[in-house]
C-alpha cells in the first residue's frame, strides 16, 4: 500500500530541485499534493507531470515572502479539503556574497524567503494540519545551520534559525498531534548549488570534506521526507536528519 494514500500535502517550492522532487515523490506515494511555487509556470509543469504519471496534484503560485499569498494558499487547500496532512517547508533562496559586504536589501530578501516564509507557513497552516489529527510538518534547513563556509554566512544564519524553530514548535504543536521535524540537506545537485558546484576549487573542498565522496540528489532528500511525512515516524518530533553523505560527521 502506498505510504500516503489519501494524504493531502502542501510543498513549497515545489516548481525544482528537491521541493519538485519531493512534490513527486509523494503524489507517486497516494498523496493529493499542492505544488507551490513562486514561479507558477514551473509550479504547473511540475504539477502537469505528476498527473501525467497518473498520480493527483494541483499548482497554486505562491511566494512565502508576502502574507496576502500564503493566506491565499491555505484558503484553496481549506475549500477543497478542510484539512492537510503534510506540510512541506522546502522555499529557499540564497545570495552568496562576502558578509562584510552584504546590503541590507539582500539580507532582508534570504530572511524574507527563509525564515519569515517558514514563520509564516508553519504558523498560518497550523489550523489545517491540526485539522488532519495526525499532522506532519516538513521544514527543509541545511547542515549549513550547523557549519559556516565563506559566502555563506547569511544563508547559514537563516538556516541555524529555522532548526531551532522547528524545535520549539515540536513542543507547541505536540498537543495537536501534529509532529515537526527538519531535513537537513547536505550538498545536492539543484540549479541553487549549480553554480557552485560546478567550480573545480569549490568542487574539490566540498567533495574532500564529504566521506561518501559525491553530492546528493534531489531524489534522495525527497526519500528522506517521505520518512518523516509517513506513519513510520509516528512517534519522531522535533529531530533533525541529517542528509548529508557523512559531511557533518566531520563537524
Amino acid at each position: 500500500m502506498p505510504r500516503l494514500e489519501g494524504r493531502i500535502a502542501l510543498v513549497t517550492g515545489a516548481g525544482s530541485g528537491i521541493g519538485r522532487a519531493i512534490a513527486v515523490l509523494f503524489a507517486a506515494e497516494g498523496a493529493h499534493v499542492y505544488v507551490t511555487d513562486v514561479d507558477g509556470a514551473a509550479a504547473e509543469a511540475a504539477a502537469g507531470e505528476i498527473v501525467r504519471a497518473g498520480s493527483s496534484a494541483q499548482a497554486v503560485t505562491a511566494d512565502v515572502s508576502r502574507g496576502q499569498d500564503v493566506t491565499a494558499m491555505f484558503r484553496v487547500v481549506d475549500a477543497a479539503h478542510g484539512r492537510l496532512d503534510v506540510l512541506v517547508n522546502n522555499a529557499g533562496l540564497n545570495v552568496r556574497g562576502d558578509f562584510r559586504h552584504l546590503s541590507d536589501a539582500d539580507w532582508v530578501k534570504i530572511r524574507e524567503v527563509n525564515l519569515d516564509g517558514v514563520v509564516r507557513v508553519a504558523r498560518d497552516g497550523f489550523a489545517l494540519l491540526k485539522a488532519s489529527g495526525r499532522g506532519s510538518l516538513i521544514n527543509i534547513a541545511s547542515i549549513m545551520g550547523h557549519r559556516g563556509l565563506r559566502q555563506l554566512t547569511a544563508y547559514s544564519a537563516t538556516k541555524g534559525a529555522v532548526l531551532a524553530l522547528t524545535r520549539g514548535l515540536a513542543v507547541e504543536y505536540a498537543p495537536f498531534d501534529i509532529r515537526v521535524n527538519a531535513l537537513a540537506p547536505g550538498f545536492v545537485e539543484t540549479a541553487l548549488t549549480q553554480r557552485a558546484l560546478k567550480n573545480p576549487g569549490i568542487q574539490k573542498a566540498l567533495l574532500d570534506s564529504t566521506p561518501l565522496r559525491r553530492f546528493g540528489s534531489p531524489e534522495e532528500i525527497a526519500k528522506a521526507a517521505l520518512f518523516f511525512a509517513s506513519d513510520d515516524a509516528s512517534y519522531v518530533t522535533g529531530a533533525e536528519l541529517a542528509v548529508d553523505g557523512g559531511m557533518s560527521a566531520g563537524l
